[in-house]
């Protein structure tokens, strides 16, 4: 459709129904996100956060929070399915690593706006500093 921004992998589809040409977008193989949903996701809670913080055997990480073990591992497994932590068991005991490439995805995308943001910035800044300028 002209005018509007191009997402690689996206399709637009247009169909006739009864004279009207209806025209509608399709998402589905755009599931490249959904792995940084994950992440963005998992880190977003302040007690994942401090998992990753403190990441050892499961019973260590739980100990110095106000919450059951159920609880405590239900937040690892969030971290599991982002890919954040890796879960090695010897017998009964459970240990944790962190495996710090989703976060590197998160890096990557959040930089491009960094880049924007600080180009965009300059400019203002640079447009104020013209202004204050006597001519």
């Amino acid at each position: 459709m002209a005018g509007r921004p191009q997402i690689r992998g996206a399709r637009t589809f247009a169909s006739e129904v009864d004279g009207t040409r209806l025209a509608w977008y399709s998402t589905s193989r755009l599931n490249i996100t959904s792995s940084l949903d994950n992440v963005l996701v998992a880190i977003a809670d302040p007690t994942r956060r401090a998992i990753l913080d403190r990441l050892a055997r499961v019973t260590d990480v739980a100990e110095p929070f106000e919450m059951s073990l159920a609880a405590v591992s239900k937040h690892v497994q969030m971290l599991e399915r982002a890919g954040l932590v890796r879960r090695s068991r010897r017998g009964r005991e459970h240990t944790l690593t962190l495996d710090a490439r989703p976060l590197r995805r998160v890096v990557q995308w959040t930089s491009r706006y960094e880049r924007f943001w600080t180009e965009r910035l300059d400019r203002l800044e640079a447009f104020f500093a013209q202004r204050g300028q006597p001519e």
